[in-house]
């Protein structure tokens, strides 16, 4: 592929994945007291304060990708949230047949999205990012 495209393709990227998390830390704030209660209901551990981390690491790190700001750290934070998030909130293997499907569908799509923010942790943000331009200086 031609090296032309890397740039608006991990702009591109980073647009969709922060386009995941960043509403969902907003969502987190305006329905912070269901989301403990969801969490309560799932065996979180200490659920109010998991959600307030959760709530942090969505909305900081989807706006740190987004702008490619501290990607790398970012890309690391936000992957293995979302890897202990899919063990807590889509064990599949610990529900019912009839809702295992869509459990392992969030499991595993939830997977990918992590190395999606694996390959942004190992490659950086591209030159169209607040990262590179700070390395210019």
């Amino acid at each position: 592929m031609s090296t032309a495209l890397q740039n608006p393709l991990a702009l591109a990227g980073r647009i969709l994945l922060a386009a995941l998390f960043v509403p969902a830390g907003i969502g987190k704030i305006t329905g912070f007291a269901g989301t403990v209660g969801y969490a309560t209901a799932m065996g979180m551990p200490m659920p109010s304060v998991g959600v307030a981390v959760g709530l942090a690491i969505e909305l900081f790190g989807g706006l740190a990708l987004l702008l490619g700001f501290g990607t790398r750290i970012a890309a690391v934070a936000l992957a293995v949230f979302t890897l202990v998030a899919s063990f807590i909130f889509h064990a599949y293997w610990a529900q019912p047949a009839d809702a295992q499907m869509m459990q392992q569908l969030l499991f595993f799509k939830n997977i990918a999205v992590t190395g999606g923010l694996l390959a942004f942790a190992a490659f950086g943000a591209g030159a169209w990012s607040v990262d590179a331009a700070r390395t210019a200086r």
